[in-house]
């Protein structure tokens, strides 16, 4: 029987993660999600999925080392990265500029050190570009700061708000990882042909630049601004599900209950109240509108997802819609690095049969 999409087949075995939509929880190496976002470092959980087990304090200095060392782009990729026209758009730039960096090391089979140079190097492609495209000068990675700590300084060429790390960290510990998603199967098939782990890596950048992948939660965002300016805010939400319009950020394909990265945020928020206007309004209209929802939509199980929240981070951060699918981006390299660097274990080529339906 032939399933459009892949649909529901099991294409590979996987020890690094497990989505469970039923039951509303999502697995990293065998920790649930919202434990490990309660104690661990970007870093620390990067290490669990290309390590697959959590560093002591040796490990993670020696790791946190080499991790930081490789931020800063080669000559040629920094080259590659002037030239590129103006309107070219971000993850366009992300898969270009990568690209620079496959030269003859880069073969089969892929290593661990390849995997954590390229996602130390994607932070750097990405500010840079920006600050390109705003008439700034290059800015230098700065090697003692944490992963996010350094990308959100590179971004606006200033040390952020210790919240709005946490904040942004937690959001890319939970987009690490999610099981076998579009791009990840991409960079699993390439990776399969034994192609090189840049050349991997630059075909699932290609299937998250598409909006049904990697669409930004530019549509929560316009939300909250409409409801920022309401006074009764369960009035203006229930009008618009009367009227037969969808809240954007609640409900989720594959979470039949509760999206476990939605928990994992709200619980790193709740400790940022009154910190951020933005992320305040988040927790009131995620209130409002649960209560709207289970009071119209009786027997849904409409709860809020991963953009919701992500959403209200990104706005407290000031960034750019443009900015949204390249930062997903940057944290899912280690996801699929991960996968890649699996997939070349017990390697066997993706070759699926098509039903031919034509004269």
């Amino acid at each position: 029987m032939s399933q459009p999409g892949l649909k529901g087949v099991i294409a590979a075995e996987t020890k690094i993660g497990e989505v469970d939509g039923l039951n509303g929880k999502l697995i990293y190496r065998g920790y649930e999600i919202r434990e490990l976002t309660k104690k661990l470092s970007y870093e620390e959980a990067a290490y669990l999925l290309w390590y697959g087990e959590i560093p002591d304090s040796d490990e993670l200095l020696e790791f946190k080392e080499f991790f930081y060392q490789n931020r800063a782009l080669t000559p040629v990729m920094k080259g590659v990265l002037d030239v590129l026209p103006s309107d070219m758009d971000m993850m366009s730039v992300i898969r270009t500029v990568l690209s620079a960096s496959g030269d003859t090391s880069y073969g089969w089979k892929p290593t661990l050190e390849q995997a954590i140079g390229i996602t130390a190097k994607v932070p750097t492609i990405i500010a840079n570009r920006k600050n390109k495209l705003e008439g700034r000068s290059y800015v230098i990675p700065d090697f003692s700061l944490s992963h996010v700590e350094n990308y959100l300084y590179m971004l606006d060429d200033t040390l952020p708000r210790p919240e709005h790390v946490r904040a942004l960290e937690t959001y890319m510990i939970l987009t690490m990882e999610h099981g076998m998603n579009a791009s990840t199967f991409s960079a699993r098939v390439t990776a399969s042909t034994e192609s090189d782990l840049v050349s991997a890596v630059c075909s699932a950048i290609g299937t998250m630049k598409g909006p049904l992948h990697g669409g930004a939660p530019s549509e929560v965002i316009r939300l909250l601004d409409e409801v920022a300016n309401q006074e009764d805010v369960k009035a203006y939400l229930s009008g618009k599900v009367l009227a037969g319009e969808k809240l954007m950020g609640f409900g989720h394909r594959v979470y039949k209950t509760h999206d476990p990265r939605a928990l994992a945020l709200k619980e790193n928020l709740m400790g940022q109240v009154g910190k951020d206007e933005w992320l305040d309004l988040a927790l009131s209209v995620e209130a409002a509108a649960i209560e709207t929802l289970h009071e119209l939509k009786p027997g849904r199980a409409l709860y809020t997802n991963v953009e919701f929240y992500a959403a209200a981070i990104m706005k407290a951060l000031q960034l750019d819609s443009s900015l949204f699918t390249p930062t997903f981006t940057a944290s899912r390299m280690v996801g699929w690095t991960a996968h890649v660097l699996e997939q070349a274990e017990n390697n066997t080529i993706f070759r699926p049969l098509s039903k031919y339906v034509g004269k």
